[in-house]
Order: C-alpha cells, then sequence, then structure tokens
C-alpha cells in the first residue's frame, strides 16, 4: 500500500507531512486488484433471475466542470461542448437501460439515486429534466428513499436550484470546501464566497429535505485563524448535514504534477496531526452547537431526520448501478468499474455493449471486511451483525488488530461493539489497512 501518511503511533508522534497518495478508503479489495479479466463475472450475475428484497442503487457521473479543482483526482472534463454533453447523455441512458433490460435488474427500483462528479449541477436546466426523465423510463423512482445531488456553488441559479428540487432531488450536497476566496482561488476552485451564500440561501428557502455543505480542512494556504472563521460560518449557515475531509494529494492531482515538476515530496498543505486537529475542534464546535458526530467526517444536526441512505446502504453491501465514465459499482457481490476515458466510454456504449473496464468478485470473507472496515468509518461495528451476516467471529478473526489498536487507545473493545475513540475516528483510514488481508496490504490502494 502506498500510503501518505507514515504510520506511527498516536497522533502526538512527530511531524508527519502529507506526502502524495491515496488516503481515504473507499473501497475493498483496493482497486489495483480489479481486472479486465473478471468482467465477464458481473455479466454472469446478471443473467441471474432479480434477487428479491435486495437494496439496489443508481450512480450517475457527470464528469463535466468549469474548472478542475488543483487537488481533483476525478475524471473530469473541462472542455466539452453542449453537443458532447449531449451525447454524454445519451450514451449514460443508453448504459442505464443497457442494465435494466438484464435479468438480475427486472422489475428493481432503486432504494437511493446519486448524482456525482465532476459537477452535476454544470447541466443546464433542459439538460438535468432530459436526464432524469429518461432515468425515470428505465428504472422508475415511485419508490426511492433518497436522490443526492452534488453541486458547486458558483453553477447555482435561482432556476436551476428550483429545477433541481422539482426533479425530486431530497439530499443537496454543496462544495463549499472554504469560505476564503484567497484559498479557494489558490487552490484551483471555480466559486467565490459571495456564490456560497447566494446558493445556499435559495436552497434554504425552497425546503431540500437535506442540505449538506463539504469542507476541507488543511488546503493551501489555510491557517488555523480562517479555519476557525470557516467553521464560525458553517454553523451559521445551519445546514442539515456536514462533511469534513482532510486534504490529501493523490497522484493524479494538479498539485502532484507542480510537486514533481519541483522535485518536492511534502506538499504544499497542512500536514497530518494539524488537520486531524481541526477536525476535532470543528466537530467540537459542532456538538457545541446542537450537532452529532455520526462518521469520520460528518456532523450532522438531527441524526433521527438526517439520513445518507446511499452511503449507508453501499457500505452495507448494496447493490448499485455505476453510470457514467470511470464509475464504480457492486453487482450481486462483484465490483465493477467502467471505462475511464470518455472515448472508450462512449465507444462502446454506441457498440451497444455495457463500458465495464475492470471488475472484482469478492468472496464471504473479503465481503466481511470490506463491510467491516467500511462501518469503522462511522465510528463503530457490532458483532452480531456481522456473525449473522457472514457467520463469522470478527474477534477471532481480527483479534490481533482489534488487540493492538485498542492497546493504542484508538478504539474500545467490550466484546460485542467496537467503538472508536475520537483519535481513532480522525485517523481511521490509515487504521483500516491493519484489517486488510496480507496480499492486499502492500498495494497501491488506486
Amino acid at each position: 500500500m502506498s500510503s501518505p501518511e507514515p504510520k506511527k503511533g498516536n497522533s502526538s508522534s512527530g511531524k508527519e507531512q502529507t506526502e502524495v497518495g491515496n488516503y481515504f478508503v473507499s473501497n475493498y479489495p483496493p482497486y489495483s486488484f480489479w481486472s479486465p479479466d473478471q468482467v465477464p463475472l458481473a455479466h454472469e450475475v446478471m443473467e441471474r433471475d432479480a434477487p428479491e428484497d435486495y437494496p439496489l442503487g443508481i450512480y450517475f457521473h457527470i464528469p463535466f466542470c468549469r474548472k478542475r479543482c488543483h487537488f481533483c483526482y476525478f475524471r473530469v472534463y473541462t472542455d466539452k461542448n453542449a453537443a458532447e454533453i449531449r451525447a454524454y447523455i445519451d450514451a449514460g441512458i443508453r448504459e442505464i437501460e443497457g442494465y435494466a433490460a438484464m435479468p438480475y435488474f427486472k422489475d428493481r427500483k432503486p432504494k437511493f439515486v446519486y448524482f456525482g462528479g465532476g459537477t452535476p449541477s454544470y447541466l443546464s436546466v433542459s439538460q438535468l429534466q432530459d436526464l432524469t426523465d429518461r432515468m425515470k423510463d428505465a428504472f422508475p423512482w415511485d419508490e426511492t428513499e433518497e436522490v443526492a445531488f452534488e453541486c458547486e456553488p458558483g453553477t447555482l441559479t435561482e432556476k436551476k436550484l428550483d429545477q433541481i428540487r422539482s426533479l425530486g432531488v431530497t439530499r443537496l450536497s454543496l462544495g463549499v470546501e472554504n469560505f476564503d476566496d484567497h484559498i479557494l482561488e489558490l487552490n484551483g476552485r471555480a466559486h467565490r464566497s459571495g456564490e456560497i451564500q447566494r446558493a445556499y440561501s435559495h436552497a434554504q428557502s425552497i425546503g431540500f429535505p437535506q442540505i449538506n455543505i463539504d469542507l476541507i480542512a488543511g488546503m493551501i494556504d489555510e491557517t488555523e485563524e480562517n479555519w476557525l472563521r470557516c467553521i464560525d460560518q458553517a454553523i451559521k449557515l445551519a445546514p442539515d448535514c456536514v462533511t469534513i475531509y482532510q486534504m490529501e494529494v493523490p497522484y493524479n492531482t494538479g498539485i502532484y504534477k507542480e510537486m514533481q515538476k519541483n522535485g518536492k515530496v511534502t506538499a504544499p498543505v497542512a500536514d497530518w496531526p494539524t488537520k486531524r486537529r481541526w477536525v476535532s475542534i470543528a466537530f467540537d464546535a459542532f456538538v457545541s452547537a446542537g450537532y452529532t458526530v455520526t462518521s469520520a467526517y460528518t456532523v450532522v444536526k438531527d441524526p433521527y431526520k438526517t439520513k445518507f441512505v446511499y452511503r449507508d446502504a453501499l457500505w452495507g453491501g448494496s447493490d448499485m448501478i455505476g453510470a457514467g465514465v470511470a464509475s464504480f459499482g457492486h453487482i450481486g457481490g462483484v465490483h465493477v468499474q467502467n471505462e475511464h476515458e470518455i472515448g472508450a466510454y462512449l465507444n462502446k456504449v454506441t457498440d451497444g455493449d455495457l463500458p465495464i473496464h475492470r471488475a472484482y468478485s469478492i468472496d464471504n470473507e473479503e465481503g466481511l471486511i470490506r463491510e467491516f472496515i467500511l462501518q469503522l468509518k462511522m465510528g463503530r461495528a457490532d458483532m452480531d451483525y456481522f456473525s449473522s451476516k457472514f457467520d463469522a467471529d470478527v474477534n477471532d478473526l481480527f483479534s490481533k488488530p482489534i488487540q493492538h489498536l485498542q492497546e493504542e487507545g484508538y478504539l474500545s473493545f467490550d466484546g460485542q461493539q467496537i467503538t472508536l475513540s475520537r483519535d481513532g475516528l480522525l485517523q481511521v483510514d490509515r487504521l483500516l489497512h491493519e484489517f486488510f488481508l496480507k496480499d492486499h496490504q502492500n498495494a497501491r490502494y488506486a
């Protein structure tokens, strides 16, 4: 595993500089193990009969942006015209219709729909209407519990927000990241603070069931004084949910390319102990304001009302169709990822093929590990859940890492439930590798 953070003891032991690499753990096994050779296994699953009472979701990747952020590592394009965007939407719908025609998805309705990017809000009002109408024709939304939609504040007008709300979006997520114009500009963000305020104010006024804002701790030129102001401004907005990430520098980012050019090893962002401390300060401030910490990254105003169906269902093993270029999905125990270049993606769909590029079929043990580590990111894991679902004793399977992390103060374990400490929660992504199978521990994550 190529990790940007040294595996030291607790967070006070030395200055752990931010180096290049993928820190955030979003799936298991690592993507580097997924292979084109296993794509036929996904097709075999899709020829089976549809499972009964098994949750399904749809993720649609909108890869278009006004500007590429310097820290962005997603598949995005900033140079596509209206005709090219139209062709992409048409291809995405054909892909979704291809899934709908497979026996495994017959008559199934999505529990959640997620529009991610890139920038979904980059699309015009007419493009959004066309896309969602045609999606609903293939997979009706009448039983959908959540429709999540990512936005860049500067792309939002009142008319577009009204349209997004009328489409049935229940969770609006604003990529705020920071409230300071200098920091936003220096890190390559397209929006500015005034656009945040205008977009948020109208979104709140038209009654989205849930509004989330994203923040990033440790961006280029971030200071503690400014970070405290960001926390205060976020609390004043009073969103339903706040997601706080710690800045990382994956390999295919603008920051990494600049580091390469200048022969630098350490990224020009805050070190890991500083980022953890800043997130902890934010957690404390939000808790004082009445919020509840619900994962390593999120605080919510009302944990009984504010749910993130996409995350919870996917981390619990649900099926998910991943549509669009480079999208990830999960189909009957097989991980899949689409072609990662838009040309190859469009060509496959035009030829009438599902554009899956690589896959990985997980066995029972890998499925257990996947759900276990992802649920630990929410701060706890219940032994009965894994015993019932996987017929396995997690305490026996993970006795050594559990004991080690307990001794280091990262978690407590009463024999029934694992609960992460604040220190464990703040650096959970680097701790999760202790639960990986041995063959997966030294591989590059991406």
